[in-house]
């Protein structure tokens, strides 16, 4: 079996790509960024200090050894391509699984020809929570925020509210530009300036840091409440 599990829910699928690890005691865990066809054979095919079977976890080496999106490949694509061909040769008496900590593009996924995809996306729900940001809005985001729990870890929709006004704080002050996670921002740039206007920078800043005494209470386990009413009652406020 080949199993790629990728996409942009990572809590989800992590969870997942651990919990099929957990099922294998001897199973190998490998770093994508290192992994070659030298490491491989000797897996495969290293005699009685392996199993028959192997068991093979490998963590982002599709995200950090292809050319996605015009970036030059830090391994040879030839080599890149052998090591495809040689875990697709070995899949059928073996188990691979890759992890991916993105959402995939259908071309990184081509040159698998036998594959099983398991992608992980976040609801839309959650991205119209996020859109939905602005002041006076309260209610409604509490409705969208407690549909997007439904299918979603509470954890990973305070990391995105976390996000989402970190960037709207860095848009609304000069030399954003230089930020790294300003630059990758594409069609919904324009969108979010406007998004930033309707609070102004100094209420960002001081959305920014109750979310920040947020994450410490929970780290801390300080919070007066659990994390979903804090939640809550920080969205009443907004």
């Amino acid at each position: 079996m080949l199993l790629i599990i990728h996409g942009d829910d990572l809590a989800s699928s992590r969870k997942y790509f651990l919990d099929q690890k957990q099922q294998y005691p001897d199973a190998v865990l490998l770093d994508g960024d290192k992994v070659s066809i030298t490491d491989l054979t000797q897996i495969f095919e290293g005699g009685e200090l392996f199993s028959d079977n192997k068991n093979v976890f490998i963590e982002q080496m599709i995200t950090k050894k292809s050319r996605g999106r015009g970036r030059a490949s830090k391994k040879n694509p030839d080599e890149f391509s052998k090591i495809i061909a040689y875990l697709e040769t070995n899949a059928s008496e073996n188990t691979i699984v890759l992890w991916e900590n993105k959402e995939l593009e259908r071309g990184a996924l081509t040159p698998f020809k036998t594959a099983t995809v398991r992608p992980f996306k976040l609801p839309q729900t959650l991205f119209l929570f996020l859109d939905s940001l602005r002041p006076g809005n309260g209610p409604k985001l509490i409705s969208l925020f407690h549909q997007t729990i439904e299918t979603t870890e509470v954890e990973m929709v305070f990391f995105m509210l976390v996000r989402q006004i970190r960037l709207l704080l860095a848009l609304s002050e000069e030399g954003s530009e230089a930020i790294d996670e300003v630059k990758r921002l594409t069609w919904q740039k324009s969108k979010m300036q406007q998004q930033a206007s309707l609070f102004g920078k100094e209420r960002l800043k001081e959305l920014h840091e109750k979310l920040f005494a947020l994450e410490v209470g929970q780290k801390t386990g300080t919070l007066p409440n659990t994390i979903l009413t804090s939640i809550d009652f920080f969205l009443l406020e907004i």
